[in-house]
């Protein structure tokens, strides 16, 4: 559910070690986002990026991304290319999940009057979920188990499990029957465009 748990970060107050791991990172993306893809270089930088990342996954380039050592990508997941991850509040991407072209995943905000001071709450994309093309997640919101959020969508509040929600806010459209119900489905229902990409297929 949608966490209150907020962390704060002075930006001017980093340490050097927080300051030379940026640039560590900011390195590392910039060769994945220029390395031939399929390659061993390939994979090598990605799991770099991602070092928790599981089986059967697949980053896309190009990438954006701010302290990615706070995201956790679990197994079978499909990023496609455009994604940026604003990691600070921490990302979590479960297993199976498909986040499409241009989505955006932002852990952490501004203060409104400290301005170098960033609040972040944690992302968590559930199993199975699929983020349409050019969606954005906001600090602190879940995205429920087979999920599905339409193109464009901007989401600021928790997403249950098995329903599809679309729009700026994003608002719930339906929700997702199990397989059974759908295959007895009326040809007359009304078919709802969402703008949904394949994730590569």
């Amino acid at each position: 559910m949608n966490s209150n748990h907020e962390t704060r970060i002075d930006v001017t107050k980093q340490t050097p070690e927080e300051l030379a791991l940026a640039s560590k990172q900011a390195q590392l993306i910039f060769r994945f986002n220029n390395t031939m893809p399929g390659t061993a270089e390939y994979e090598e930088l990605m799991h770099s990026i991602f070092p928790s990342m599981g089986e059967g996954s697949r980053v896309s380039q190009p990438l954006t991304a701010v302290r990615p050592h706070m995201v956790n990508i679990g197994k079978n997941v499909v990023v496609m290319p455009g994604c940026l991850m604003m990691s600070a509040g921490g990302i979590t991407i479960e297993d199976g999940a498909m986040i499409a072209a241009n989505v955006q995943l932002i852990s952490n905000n501004h203060d409104l009057y400290e301005r170098q001071v960033i609040t972040c709450k944690p992302v968590h994309i559930g199993k199975n979920a699929w983020i349409g093309a050019g969606a954005t997640i906001l600090p602190g919101v879940t995205v429920g188990d087979n999920a599905v959020v339409g193109a464009a969508s901007v989401v600021t509040k928790d997403v249950a499990a098995d329903t599809v929600v679309a729009g700026n806010p994003a608002r719930f459209i339906k929700r997702i029957p199990p397989l059974q119900e759908c295959s007895m489905r009326n040809e007359d229902d009304e078919m709802i465009q969402l703008g949904l990409d394949s994730c590569g297929d």
